[in-house]
């Protein structure tokens, strides 16, 4: 739906609309049992929820579509990624609160490592910790370019902020990672002519911190991803007439909450502290995006059981959250991110929405089987979902006479 549509439709209201997100929730079977990593948790807070809820099954993007975070959460925002595309260095550089002007060109890198051959054998440099990653941006902030300048900043763990800055740049550069460990880093290849100039500053960057990097294993080496330039897209408040906020660790996250003019609230990372914020700026804010990280962190590393543990965390202090009584509480993941996988998944989230005004289905657990069956049905796009909360917190009007 056209998000002009919605902005001509909303209306105040003083209803409270909470969307909490585990990331990469969705999963696949274990051979020992056919169960899915939120079928095998233990969540009896959730499958409670679940029976006074709307269930069923979103696409992120579309039908077989695997999407990255940023599009995944767009469309949670109602914001269909198709139409709505950002690349994930301005979502980085939000999320550090990196003032970015017009015309400069962020991307997000990754510390990395690589063999003797020039190889990654590691993308991610073993998780290094965010202490180590400011010691290595040191160095890389050394760095000066032929014809503009880059700035460098801490993310967190492995990841980190890269941002050009000159005349006549382009966000069309292709990434430096090839999304797999035993090939080379790629070249970053302009799409157009624009983007030469781009193309040939972040080559520079790239050869100068292979230089500096050297022998410092296992983050010797980075990847760059995401290029991407500032959209003029219309804030959350403006489609929905919401005062919103966002609660999450990881700066990506805050990032896709502060383009769309959420305020960043400080949570922490677990699922207690973050509900403890939500309740002491319940008053603030009409809407709240609450994001959970540990699921698509272990789903990433194909770890099963732990997977299992962040879910069944979320569900032990959901308690919490449920004693603000929110008139619209909707619970999904972003995308899947199945063990077996061992990386995001095309597969269909479950989801549930409760409040006053939905009608309760047949669905008795959260789960992706029980869902499936759910009154929301089995592929709804997940740029529905948002409009759908907003109506049950009565917030737009009739559409026409």
């Amino acid at each position: 739906m056209d998000l002009s549509v919605i902005q001509s439709l909303h209306k105040r209201s003083d209803s409270k609309v909470v969307l909490l997100v585990l990331d990469g929730l969705g999963g696949l079977p274990r051979e020992s049992d056919g169960l899915t990593e939120l079928e095998a948790a233990r969540t009896p807070h959730l499958d409670a929820l679940a029976v006074e809820s709307i269930c069923g099954l979103h696409e992120p993007v579309a039908p077989g579509i695997t999407p990255g975070s940023g599009p995944a959460h767009l469309a949670l925002f109602g914001y269909d990624p198709l139409d709505y595309q950002v690349g994930r260095g301005v979502l980085a550089a939000m999320g550090v609160d990196f003032e970015l002007q017009p015309g400069d060109v962020a991307c997000r890198g990754n510390f990395c490592t690589v063999g003797a051959d020039g190889s990654i054998t590691d993308r991610r440099a073993g998780r290094i910790s965010t202490e180590k990653n400011r010691e290595l941006c040191e160095l890389l902030q050394q760095i000066e370019l032929s014809d503009g300048e880059v700035e460098v900043q801490t993310i967190k763990e492995h990841r980190f902020l890269v941002v050009f800055r000159g005349a006549g740049l382009s966000e069309n550069v292709a990434d430096t990672d090839p999304h797999a460990v035993g090939l080379s880093p790629l070249d970053p290849e302009p799409a157009d002519d624009d983007a030469a100039k781009t193309a040939r500053l972040a080559r520079e960057f790239v050869d100068r911190a292979r230089e500096k990097l050297a022998g410092r294993e296992p983050a010797n080496m980075v990847l760059l991803r995401g290029f991407a330039q500032l959209p003029g897209w219309p804030s959350f408040e403006e489609v929905y007439g919401t005062r919103a906020a966002c609660i999450a660790d990881y700066p990506m996250y805050r990032g896709l909450g502060r383009l769309l003019g959420m305020t960043a609230l400080e949570g922490g990372g677990e699922p207690e502290t973050k509900f403890e914020a939500l309740k002491e700026n319940w008053n603030d804010y009409d809407f709240f995006f609450v994001h959970v990280k540990k699921p698509d962190k272990a789903g990433e590393d194909g770890e099963f059981d732990t997977k299992v543990d962040a879910i069944e965390h979320v569900d032990h202090a959901l308690p919490q959250l449920r004693e603000l009584k929110p008139d619209v509480l909707m619970v999904t993941g972003d995308h899947s991110t199945p063990w077996k996988l061992v990386n995001h998944g095309w597969q269909p989230v479950p989801v549930l929405i409760n409040s006053a005004y939905c009608r309760a289905d047949d669905v008795r657990n959260f789960g992706e089987r029980a869902c499936i069956t759910g009154g929301l049905g089995p592929r709804l796009r997940g740029s529905s979902l948002m409009p759908i909360a907003m109506a049950n917190a009565i917030r737009l009007d009739k559409f026409g006479a």
